[in-house]
């Protein structure tokens, strides 16, 4: 390992494949950051992400995991570790709304489901990382930016509430873990997008979400995955190393 690769940044986004966390891989790779990108089952979109962080000068190690598994989700830092030598950053940006529809419709299986991709597996990525970057352990300290949602504020009654509630729990993993690790060099934040145009919607079954809502966005349009990534990028750069336990909303206004 060269001097120069030795001193970037090594970077895991999960659920990297497309949406805002393919949008958060491309900025951090055009920023300097070597990536360990996680997909569940769309290897041609993952690989082409891979394909442009490495056009960016990125190392890039690709890893198929499916983090509703925690077994297999167990297993993505002590990966990263194998490959780069170290972790310096995580994004826990994978996560499931679960069907759109009224709260007394919704499943306990669908919940446990959306709590064991949302909460659970972040929670378990986290201590990994944790583990090894804090300096008390012998790490160099690190960044955590866990992907939350306007949702974990609102409720969403009517829509999603289970999806809701995983949002409000990430959002306690943020707060609880900035304040526990940033005495050992670990800052720790959320970003929270708004409705944002990407294909969670289609799988929650309202793809037109994006259009029925931007009538009641103040700036009356959806967000863009890019948008995001660049609240992201922010955490992760110079001008936020006084930044932990912060959550930045980017929601058009919302």
């Amino acid at each position: 390992m060269t001097d120069a690769t030795a001193t970037r940044p090594v970077t895991i986004v999960t659920g990297a494949s497309r949406g805002i966390g393919a949008a958060i891989a491309e900025r951090l790779a055009a920023d300097g950051h070597d990536l360990v990108l996680t997909y569940r089952e769309r290897r041609d979109d993952a690989d082409t992400i891979a394909r442009r962080c490495a056009a960016s000068g990125a190392r890039v190690l690709l890893l198929q995991v499916d983090l509703a598994d925690l077994e297999a989700a167990a297993t993505i830092v002590p990966a990263t570790i194998a490959e780069f030598g170290r972790v310096s950053g995580l994004v826990n940006n994978a996560g499931i709304t679960g069907r759109i529809g009224g709260f007394l419709d919704t499943t306990i299986d669908e919940s446990e489901l959306v709590f064991r991709v949302n909460v659970l597996a972040p929670l378990l990525l986290t201590r990994a990382a944790i583990a090894h970057m804090a300096t008390d352990r012998g790490g160099a300290g690190g960044c955590i930016v866990n992907i939350s949602s306007g949702a974990a504020r609102s409720g969403a009654p009517n829509t999603y509430i289970p999806y809701a509630m995983s949002k409000a729990a990430l959002n306690a993993l943020t707060t609880g873990a900035a304040k526990e690790f940033g005495p050992v060099g670990v800052r720790v934040n959320t970003v929270s997008p708004g409705t944002t145009r990407t294909e969670i919607h289609a799988a929650a079954g309202r793809p037109n979400a994006p259009e029925e809502r931007a009538p009641n966005i103040p700036m009356r349009r959806a967000g863009e995955p890019h948008e995001i990534a660049g609240a992201v990028a922010y955490l992760f750069s110079a001008d936020a190393v006084y930044t932990s336990g912060a959550d930045i909303r980017v929601a058009g206004g919302n």
